[in-house]
C-alpha cells in the first residue's frame, strides 16, 4: 500500500480553560481555539485527559461545542471528543449533543463499565452497534488503554465493515502488532491516529495517517511542522521536529502534564487557566523543569511567540 501523504495529519485535545472561580473561562477558551485554528491543526474538545470532560456538566459540555464550532468550523476540523460512558445511552445522548452543535465529527468512546469489569467481545459489539445504529454524525470509534482492555482487532473491522459513518480510528495502546493490523485492514479507507506523538513514525511506517497530541496545545505549530516534514519527504526535518516535540511530550507528562501544561501557558501569557478540582495547580519546580525543555527546543521561535 503506498502511503497517501495528503492525508497525513495530527489533532490536538484541547484544554478548557478555567477560571479561578471554576467557571470556564470563555474568552480564554476563544482566544486559546483561536491559536489552534492558525496553526492549521484538527482540534478535539470536552476530552476526558486534557480537556478535563469528567468535570463538566452536560450544560458546560453543550456550551464548550458551540464556542469550538463558532470558533474553528470551516477552519480546521474540529471534532466533540467527550468521556467514557457507562452505557450505550450516555453515549447516544453525547453524539446527539454533538451533531446539534455542529461539530464535523465526534468520538465514540470505549465502553467503561466500572468496578475493574471487561466487556466481552460480544458485549462491545453489542454496544458500538447499538450507539452506531442511533446517530449518523460522522464519528470516529476509539480504541484506548485507558479502560484497562484491548477492543479485538476483528471487532473493529466488522464495525466499520457495518456502519459507514465511521470515518476514523483512533488507536491509544502500545501494541505495534494491534496497530499494524487495524491499519492493513482500515487504512486505505479511514483515518488512523495514534494516541500520543511517540508512535507518530510507527504509525506511518504502517500505513496510519497521523498523531493525537495534547502538546498541541502548546506547540500545535511544531506538531504540524512534523506532519509536513513527513508529507514532503524531508527525514532531516522531520526527525528534528520529531525529536522536539517528543521530548517536549516527556517534560510535559513527567512534570504534571495538562497541570504543567496550563501553567506553561499562562506563563507565556497565553490562554491556559487553571485546573478544575479536583486536579491542582502545577507545583513551582514542576514548572521550573518543563521550561527548562521549552527553552532548550527553541519552542518559542517555532511557534512565534
Amino acid at each position: 500500500m503506498t502511503a497517501d501523504t495528503s492525508r497525513y495529519q495530527a489533532f490536538t485535545i484541547s484544554i478548557t480553560p478555567f477560571a479561578e472561580d471554576g467557571s470556564i473561562d470563555e474568552a480564554k477558551l476563544r482566544r486559546h481555539l483561536s491559536k489552534l485554528g492558525d496553526a492549521g491543526i484538527g482540534v478535539y474538545v470536552g476530552g476526558g485527559g486534557s480537556g478535563e470532560g469528567y468535570t463538566l456538566s452536560a450544560d458546560e459540555t453543550k456550551r464548550l461545542l458551540a464556542i469550538a464550532v463558532e470558533e474553528l468550523k470551516g477552519r480546521v476540523p474540529i471534532r466533540a471528543m467527550g468521556v467514557e460512558p457507562r452505557t450505550a445511552k450516555q453515549m447516544i445522548d453525547f453524539l446527539d449533543m454533538a451533531a446539534r452543535a455542529g461539530v464535523d465529527a465526534a468520538q465514540v468512546y470505549s465502553l467503561d463499565v466500572g468496578h475493574g469489569h471487561v466487556p466481552t467481545p460480544r458485549e462491545l459489539d453489542a454496544y458500538f452497534s447499538e450507539v452506531l445504529s442511533h446517530s449518523d454524525v460522522p464519528s470516529v470509534l476509539s480504541t484506548h488503554q485507558s479502560v484497562g482492555y484491548v477492543i479485538p482487532a476483528e471487532v473493529i473491522i466488522e464495525l466499520f465493515d457495518r456502519h459507514k459513518q465511521l470515518v476514523g480510528l483512533n488507536v491509544s495502546h502500545q501494541d505495534p502488532n494491534y496497530l499494524r493490523t487495524l491499519a492493513d485492514a482500515l487504512g486505505d479507507r479511514i483515518d488512523i491516529c495514534v494516541g500520543g506523538p511517540h508512535q507518530a513514525p510507527l504509525a506511518l511506517a504502517f500505513g496510519a495517517q497521523g498523531f493525537l497530541s495534547s502538546e498541541g496545545n502548546i506547540a500545535p505549530k511544531l506538531c504540524m511542522s512534523v506532519v509536513a516534514a513527513a508529507s514532503t519527504g524531508d527525514n532531516a526535518l522531520f526527525l528534528d521536529r520529531w525529536g522536539k516535540l517528543m521530548r517536549l511530550f516527556m517534560a510535559l507528562y513527567g512534570n504534571g502534564g495538562i497541570r504543567v501544561t496550563k501553567a506553561l501557558l499562562e506563563h507565556f501569557g497565553l490562554a491556559g487557566g487553571v485546573p478544575r478540582a479536583p486536579r491542582r495547580p502545577a507545583e513551582a519546580d514542576a514548572l521550573a523543569k518543563a521550561l527548562a525543555v521549552v527553552e532548550e527546543i527553541g519552542l518559542a521561535d517555532i511557534e512565534g511567540w
